[in-house]
């Protein structure tokens, strides 16, 4: 294994290091300084994420495409929530509501980087001190993101996080992907989601509490289906254009909580998750008129947790550790 960094460009004056660590079989991943960010996934020469080759495109989209998201991944319900009995009122940043952290949160964050190689993996943790003032929630919180790459092809991402003072914590990783050739249509694309029911939304993308199940329906994925024929089946019954869904999976590192997969050439990536929600967005990351190019994945815990009872606890109380893995493992068949 072995690891190479070279500067990917200046953020407010400073110089970000991206990161590319490289297995036994010449395939590699790269993570950038610049909001913890994966910003490549390359198997026998062919990419698998959606990425940028500069720096300053990261800086300026919309997308949050391959960086990490916290201290909360999704929405907050009008921004606020109640701690150990006291009421927060955060920064709101899309429609009243909280979104990805807010305003401040860990995708636009420079990151300290610390590489470290042995013999059939290797690694590099971003680390972060984040002032309860700088992002707006309670407690001062010490981060650590480490993304590690194996011989196996295989990524894993582990979020780890202590607070001076009980907040949240519920990171994911905002990856795109698109395993076809050229990456320019979803037309190939399948997918598999281990889910029998999504989150029931509102008109603002923030969960009700509800719930919806999926079978018979265009965003049932409970067996390998295409893209294409479910945004079909999600027009024609909800006349809606997207999928922009919050799926309840159940948490497992032996089986995975979705696998996607790529007709033609027979890559899949499958994904494995400790944490009980995914997230699932269609998208295209370069021109918004054209057709989808990427499936968003974001594992985490429901989102908006705090103030829904039963979606699963997203606390982190002072002197704990909390600590989530996402794997993802790359095979061809």
């Amino acid at each position: 294994m072995q690891i190479t960094s070279d500067i990917f460009g200046q953020h407010d004056g400073k110089d970000i290091n991206r990161y590319t660590i490289t297995n036994a079989a010449g395939n590699y991943i790269q993570v950038s300084e610049l909001g913890a960010t994966w910003t490549n996934f390359v198997v026998n020469d062919h990419p698998l994420i959606g990425h940028f080759d500069k720096l300053s495109d990261y800086e300026q989209t919309a997308t949050c495409l391959g960086k990490s998201i916290g201290r909360v991944a999704g929405r907050i319900t009008k921004a606020k929530a109640t701690i150990d009995g006291k009421e927060y009122h955060f920064d709101a940043n899309e429609n009243g509501n909280l979104l990805h952290g807010g305003p401040n949160g860990f995708a636009n964050l420079v990151w300290h980087a610390e590489p470290a190689t042995s013999e059939h993996n290797a690694s590099v943790t971003f680390s972060r001190n984040i002032a309860s003032s700088e992002d707006d929630f309670p407690g001062d919180l010490d981060v650590r993101i480490t993304y590690t790459f194996t011989d196996d092809n295989d990524v894993t991402i582990n979020f780890s996080a202590a607070s001076t003072a009980t907040t949240l914590f519920n990171p994911t990783c905002h990856i795109y992907w698109n395993l076809t050739e050229g990456q320019k249509n979803l037309d190939d694309q399948l997918l598999q989601i281990n889910s029998s029911r999504r989150l029931d939304l509102a008109s603002d993308k923030v969960p009700t509490g509800k719930f919806t199940k999926l079978a018979g329906t265009g965003y049932d994925f409970s067996k390998t289906r295409d893209v294409p024929s479910a945004l079909a089946d999600i027009k024609s019954e909800n006349d809606k254009n997207e999928i922009d869904d919050i799926y309840e999976v159940k948490p497992s590192t032996t089986e995975p909580i979705a696998i996607l997969s790529d007709k033609s050439s027979k890559r899949h990536v499958a994904i494995y998750s400790e944490r009980n929600g995914l997230v699932v967005y269609t998208a295209n990351l370069f021109d918004s008129s054209k057709p989808f190019n990427a499936v968003a994945t974001e594992a985490q815990t429901l989102p908006d947790a705090i103030n829904h009872d039963g979606f699963g606890d997203i606390t982190l109380h002072p002197g704990d550790l909390k600590s989530y893995s996402i794997k993802y493992h790359y095979y061809e068949e």
